[in-house]
């Protein structure tokens, strides 16, 4: 196991999965600028290193996932000195090979449930609650909200959550898609880590591709989608002989 802490965040390496918790917990891990920076910073690293991680999980340290906009660095005049920072992030997330879990307990609101919604999959605790406050504070999204919550959960519950400010616990956020799974707040962080160990066994070759066509073919039309998919993929991961062998074994 190998702990890299960069106070802001903290990045945790087992057994090809890396796990990264926003470390701000007296804030509620709020999602102040220089927060960003050192997550932006640290998703890079794993990208960079497709070999060594082959799925990311994506948590908070304390009682919430994250509160969301630190609005104290807001009315402070706080800015990251690229104004799209946080958007780009976010963008990465979807671009980066790995597929990245978000593991959410306690708050996840606007920039937080923005960040969520970047990760390929979602796991919540039971007292999980999401929530869209840009209007309560008179801000616009910028982030994506407005792209991904709709594709996520449909157009019209997309609409009813971000007009209205309603709060949805985890319950809930399964049933309306959300989240892929609601469990026990006490076992979240077990069932996150055993839900990622099992992505990781399979081939982190078919991993990064089915990552990566998803998100090219939905840019596509289905005709233009199963064409390239059947005309253009990268063909079969290196130790495909080797993995059938082996279950032959079993």
């Amino acid at each position: 196991m190998n702990d890299t802490n960069s106070s802001l965040v903290v990045r945790t390496d087992h057994d090809g999965v890396s796990t990264l918790t926003l470390n701000r917990p007296e804030a509620l891990n709020a999602l102040s600028p220089l927060l960003f920076e050192q997550l932006r910073s640290l998703l890079s690293d794993i990208a960079d290193s497709p070999d060594e991680i082959g799925v990311v999980i994506l948590t908070g340290a304390g009682r919430s996932f994250s509160a969301g906009n630190d609005l104290k660095a807001i009315e402070k005049g706080d800015r990251s000195v690229n104004p799209y920072q946080q958007a780009e992030t976010l963008d990465f997330i979807e671009h980066m090979p790995q597929p990245v879990i978000a593991s959410v307990r306690g708050h996840c609101y606007t920039g937080a449930l923005e960040l969520a919604l970047a990760c390929d999959l979602l796991i919540c605790a039971d007292d999980a609650r999401f929530c869209d406050t840009h209007g309560k504070w008179g801000m616009v999204p910028t982030w994506g909200m407005t792209n991904r919550l709709p594709e996520r959960v449909g157009p019209l519950v997309a609409r009813d959550i971000m007009y209205s400010g309603r709060v949805v616990e985890g319950v809930e956020a399964i049933q309306i898609g959300l989240a892929n799974r609601c469990v026990p707040e006490a076992k979240l962080e077990a069932t996150t880590h055993d839900w990622a160990e099992t992505i990781a066994t399979n081939s982190w070759h078919t991993l990064r591709e089915e990552k990566k066509q998803m998100r090219l073919l939905a840019e596509m039309t289905r005709e233009d989608g199963l064409k390239w998919a059947r005309e253009k993929g990268p063909g079969v991961a290196p130790d495909m002989i080797e993995r059938i062998q082996e279950g032959f074994k079993r």
